[in-house]
């Protein structure tokens, strides 16, 4: 069982009265240390009502987000993730930026060994985008460039 001193910090999680951020919001993001840091294990979240604004005709975007990732010392707390990525919902970006954004915000946040972002929109104008953006620390490149090829397979 986690102590008070590990879950300093934790704000979100539990707290009634959180307020739903109205625009784009990485300081929503919360962590927590990892207690097995010494394993190589995955971490996936699956987002798949995730929504943000066209930049140019202010249209809503619907999509379906993807975060895997390999955690060093920090981890992401769920209920600040769906919070930060709910505030996407009046923010006007291509959903390549989207995508991006996700993956720099979470990487300044938790200096993970490996992390990728995958987004998986609806069409819009007969055609559907799907981004993906990955980062890797220095033990784990040859992961980054295998799972960035493999893209190019789906």
């Amino acid at each position: 069982m986690r102590t008070k001193q590990e879950l300093d910090g934790i704000s979100l999680l539990g707290n009634r009265k959180v307020q739903y951020p109205t625009d784009y919001a990485p300081q929503m993001l919360e962590s927590f240390v990892n207690k097995h840091p010494e394993n190589e294990y995955v971490v996936t979240f699956d987002c798949p009502e995730f929504t943000s604004l066209c930049p140019m005709t202010g249209q809503p975007d619907f999509g379906h987000i993807i975060i895997r990732y390999i955690p060093n010392i920090q981890m992401v707390e769920s209920k600040s993730l769906k919070l930060y990525l709910f505030s996407f919902r009046n923010h006007g970006d291509f959903h390549e930026d989207c995508v991006n954004i996700i993956m720099k915000d979470l990487v300044k946040l938790l200096n993970p060994k490996y992390l990728e972002v995958e987004g998986i929109f609806l069409p819009r104008g007969g055609i559907s985008i799907r981004p993906f953006a990955n980062y890797a620390d220095t033990e784990h490149q040859e992961l980054l460039k295998k799972r960035i090829a493999e893209q190019f397979n789906k």
